[in-house]
């Protein structure tokens, strides 16, 4: 079964690649996207004045290991057709374009600089970032609107543990786009900012002490199928507000038109994910389930389109974004890691 799929497997349907376990991938090197972004994040590196430069390989998904100067990528980001399976999956691919591929380099080359100069036994670095000791928490719940921490991946991920805090304001001080002096000089987070301009061109020409080039949890070692990683995936990715969708749907919607409101939301299903995880920061998957929960409660109220098609589009985006804002914003909202 397994040889037969390896035949052409770019060409094999969705069902047949989930049943491959990582490590049957006969991937072996990585395409013009990958590459052209490890050639850009080069380029920062060597504009900031930085000697570093961190080895990449493929995994189940994006993580820098402790100890290792450099970091995994995701195995979907080494083919056209794996990232075609991402978003039939996920509804998004994370890192699929040049930009936001540069963006996860940046966040991963703050962990790996972390292990190769030993930052983190620094006592300022422990002291603005917190303890690289505190144990990894299973989730957070993140606070959208705090200015000690700098925004750069979604979720406000920098909030998660203080490594991550260092990895994201690393990111946001090498992007040659962030312009951070001016976006954050009223922030609490500048403190932050500061202090990684002047450590890096502290070690900028320095070699680094730890360079062993240890690749873990590579694809050939891995033994899980395809199938199970993106059930797993999915569900640490599902979002269940648990509210009352009613009066939001009374305000757009009534029980008199010729388009059910089930039918519009569904037609618009992509434009609504796209434009409510563009604002909210939460991934489209989580922002699916959502809209999914508001076309089932439509279709059971017999709800119908009252006002033109824009109209309706611009309130169900702004509903929905002010309502998962307010979520956030409470607390209860947890992000798994």
């Amino acid at each position: 079964m397994i040889d037969s799929l390896m035949k052409a497997w770019h060409r094999r349907s969705d069902e047949e690649l989930l049943s491959l376990r990582f490590r049957d991938l006969p991937l072996h090197s990585t395409d013009r996207l990958v590459a052209s972004a490890v050639k850009e994040l080069h380029r920062e590196l060597q504009r900031r004045g930085l000697r570093f430069r961190p080895h990449v390989w493929l995994s189940d998904e994006w993580f820098s290991p402790d100890g290792v100067p450099g970091f995994a990528i995701p195995f979907y980001l080494a083919h056209p057709r794996l990232r075609r399976l991402e978003r039939s999956q996920m509804l998004e691919v994370e890192g699929g374009t040049l930009r936001s591929c540069l963006r996860l380099m940046r966040h991963e080359t703050g962990h790996a600089i972390d292990n190769a100069y030993r930052l983190r036994r620094r006592k300022e670095r422990q002291r603005l970032f917190g303890s690289p000791s505190d144990p990894y928490p299973r989730s957070y719940a993140p606070r959208p609107f705090s200015r000690r921490f700098v925004r750069h991946l979604e979720f406000g991920y920098a909030q998660s543990h203080p490594d991550e805090d260092f990895a994201e304001t690393f990111a946001v001080w090498l992007d040659p786009g962030s312009r951070w002096r001016e976006r954050y000089a009223d922030w609490p987070a500048l403190e932050k900012l500061l202090y990684i301009d002047e450590l890096m061109r502290e070690i900028g020409g320095r070699v680094p002490p730890v360079g062993n080039r240890r690749r873990p949890y590579p694809l050939s070692a891995l033994r899980r199928s395809l199938r199970t990683h993106y059930r797993i995936k999915r569900e640490r990715y599902r979002v269940d507000f648990s509210q009352n969708y009613d009066e939001d749907l009374s305000v757009i919607f009534g029980l008199k038109g010729e388009v059910s409101a089930s039918r519009f939301l569904e037609r618009h299903r992509g434009f609504l994910r796209r434009q409510i995880a563009r604002w909210t920061g939460i991934p489209g998957y989580g922002v699916d389930q959502v809209l999914k929960d508001w076309i089932e409660r439509s279709r059971e109220r017999g709800l119908r389109l009252r006002t033109a098609p824009d109209k309706a589009l611009r309130d169900v985006v702004t509903a929905l974004t002010v309502r998962v804002m307010q979520y956030l914003q409470s607390g209860n909202y947890r992000v798994a890691l």
